[in-house]
């Protein structure tokens, strides 16, 4: 008995021996090979992609304030309340495209007076001291008719006004600007007439002063900021959906949406009816928001544009019909005419109705997706024919084809063969899967084939069905966790764009959504900021990245990857820990050929709790947060914490 316990002690001594100056469990060396780049990260890889669902445009983005402005919803006054003598008139319009109007009228026995108000977009978010401007075209047989324009709060209380005097039988636009004493998120604006006789009114207008960059048809400046702060890269619009269309009829059509804004088509929503839990009957594209809007912006954010144009397809998950090939070309015709409206010289059809708008200069457009996710046979033969006029006329534009709706399955697998037949350039892949989905795929794109067509990961989310699809910590810690796949590869994956981008917090159809707001604030979730530390620290170059006890892909609650920025001079380390525990790190770059400076910078989104949310009433509970941490020579100890996704900055 002696002679065994002599033996165990000392095989239990070897045992100690050998595993005293191993790593103690959950202790993690990420050497990082900065002579060993795997592939270049191109400079729009992360971006925004932007679709008019949820209230995202009209009522969100676009500033305007007043619902149905020109009374051509399929009810004329709706979001409108009249009282006295109001009538909708077509005779002798304003605007061939949107010939509907009103006529209002007051005599001495219209004892309730004349007036129409409008509610706006789930009410309208008046502040205090801000000024708002108000215009109508408007024309009367009257000597003068004066309009008395009224800020109401949400107790029906009058607060601001302002007159406007209408003079000549001539259709004529009035402007004028109103300061609001009060703060209400629910405001209504009243348009009175105080005299009597007859005046007509049309495209009533109320945009705040202080839209993005001061443009009198601009954006919401809190929302613009929001998205510019993501540092995007790529700006994907107008769809989605909705460049479909539920028929081919109401598919978005560009031209409809550039020249005169008060002169731009109304066409239905198809976020208006899709769900019929969702019923949104008072959701409309007034267009305000077009074409030369969305390549404003681009430029604004330094964004590459991106848009989608249909492919003679309506919307196939509601049968929607396709355009007979013999009577497709109008629609190569629109893809065409679309490269000279953004690219074309001042003196070139198109080019000359851009320079007309404000920007002689073109808009430099590289690249543009034809569908949205198409499938099925009838998809392939309409491409074809784009991809060839495009090629012929303007061989410098990146096509991007559709690999379908899902992220795989039978008609993932039956278009990629075709995308690549046909020879696009990239193809966008759609996924909105659980969280678990993303964990699991961060090694999606090693394997891909590295000579075929790139891919556009051109909507994702995670969504977090235990949780109704909030938009939990645990949906953006899976997502930063899939992105270090999309790093690694970003040889394969060029373009990557969440979505939905936008979600009015009383009017939304779909959701998880990167940002939600009301009429006065905005609400970045915790997806927003991983979409937005990938894209301020994403580097130029990819890099080999190891660990020791890890595949970096998973395994261990680890995902890591890295990349050198030459024109910043950084290196830049991505790392999720996806368990809940704390675990001790090494980030080793012994053999680097930099000289490397310290403290690096360590940056974090964590939470304890995965379902945690940001809220309009605590809009900030999950943030970055910014540190430090000193190096020792080339290495740098950390300590991760748990369920968190941690990028590290070190200044070379």
């Amino acid at each position: 008995m002696k002679k065994f316990s002599l033996f165990f002690a000392f095989l239990l001594l070897i045992f100690l021996s050998r595993t005293s100056s191993a790593q103690t469990p959950g202790e993690c060396n990420i050497a990082i090979d900065t002579r060993n780049e795997l592939n270049s990260i191109s400079s729009n890889m992360y971006g925004i992609f932007f679709e008019d669902i949820n209230f995202g445009a009209d009522g969100g983005l676009y500033a305007e304030m007043i619902k149905n402005r020109s009374f051509e919803f399929a009810y004329p006054l709706m979001g409108w309340t009249p009282s006295g003598h109001v009538t909708v008139q077509t005779t002798d319009p304003c605007f061939s495209k949107n010939p509907r109007y009103v006529q209002l009228s007051l005599d001495k026995n219209t004892f309730t007076g004349t007036a129409l108000d409008n509610e706006g977009f789930r009410g309208m978010g008046f502040r205090e001291n801000e000024q708002y401007r108000i215009s109508v075209f408007a024309r009367t047989a009257e000597p003068q008719a004066v309009l008395l324009i009224e800020l109401i709060d949400s107790a029906h209380k009058t607060h601001d006004t302002v007159s406007i005097t209408v003079m000549g039988d001539s259709w004529r636009k009035y402007t004028a600007t109103v300061g609001s004493s009060f703060t209400d998120e629910h405001g209504r604006l009243r348009v009175r007439l105080v005299t009597q006789g007859s005046v007509c009114l049309d495209h009533i207008s109320l945009f705040p002063v202080n839209t993005w960059k001061g443009r009198e048809n601009g954006m919401r400046s809190d929302i613009a900021q929001a998205l510019n702060d993501l540092k995007p890269g790529v700006f994907r619009f107008p769809g989605g959906c909705i460049v479909e269309g539920t028929t081919l009829e109401t598919r978005y059509q560009w031209k409809n949406t550039v020249g005169a804004v008060e002169d731009r088509p109304l066409n239905i929503n198809r976020w208006f009816y899709t769900f019929f839990d969702r019923l949104f009957p008072d959701y409309f594209q007034s267009y305000g928001l077009g074409f030369y809007e969305y390549f404003q912006l681009c430029e604004d954010f330094g964004a590459d544009a991106l848009p989608v144009l249909n492919c003679g397809m309506a919307c196939q998950f509601q049968d929607g019909p396709c355009v007979p090939l013999d009577q497709l070309q109008p629609y190569i015709e629109d893809a065409l005419d679309l490269i000279e409206f953004a690219n074309g010289p001042s003196d070139s059809r198109w080019g000359k109705l851009r320079a007309q708008m404000g920007h002689p200069e073109p808009f430099g457009l590289k690249m543009l997706a034809i569908g949205n996710e198409q499938w099925g046979s009838e998809y392939p033969e309409r491409l074809i024919p784009f991809v060839k006029a495009i090629r012929e006329k303007y061989p410098e534009i990146q096509i991007i084809g559709s690999a379908g709706p899902y992220a795989g399955g039978e008609l993932f697998d039956e278009m990629w063969p075709e995308m690549r037949r046909i020879g696009v350039d990239l193809v966008d892949e759609h996924y909105y899967m659980t969280p678990e989905w993303f964990f699991a795929n961060a090694g999606r794109y090693d394997s891909y084939d590295r000579q075929g067509p790139k891919v556009f990961a051109g909507e994702f989310a995670a969504h977090d069905r235990k949780q109704g699809n909030a938009n939990t910590f645990l949906s953006a810690l899976a997502e930063a966790a899939f992105m270090t796949g999309l790093e690694r590869n970003a040889d394969v994956v060029r373009l990557a764009t969440y979505a939905p981008l936008l979600a009015h917090k009383e009017a939304w159809q779909w959701n998880p959504d990167l940002i939600w707001f009301d009429n006065h604030t905005v609400v970045k979730t915790p997806n927003y900021y991983v979409q937005q530390l990938y894209s301020q620290y994403k580097g130029t170059n990819a890099l080999n990245t190891s660990c020791s006890i890890s595949d970096l892909r998973g395994s261990h609650g680890f995902y890591a990857t890295s990349a050198i920025d030459k024109e910043k001079s950084q290196i830049i380390v991505k790392i999720v820990n996806s368990l809940p525990g704390s675990r001790e790190i090494t980030i080793d770059l012994a053999d680097t050929q930099y000289t490397l400076s310290s403290p690096a910078e360590v940056i974090t989104l964590q939470s304890d709790d995965l379902t945690a949310v940001n809220t309009f009433e605590a809009p900030e509970s999950i943030t970055p947060k910014k540190g430090a941490a000193a190096l020792n020579g080339n290495r740098l100890r950390l300590t991760l914490k748990g369920q968190s996704f941690t990028v590290v900055v070190i200044s070379i």
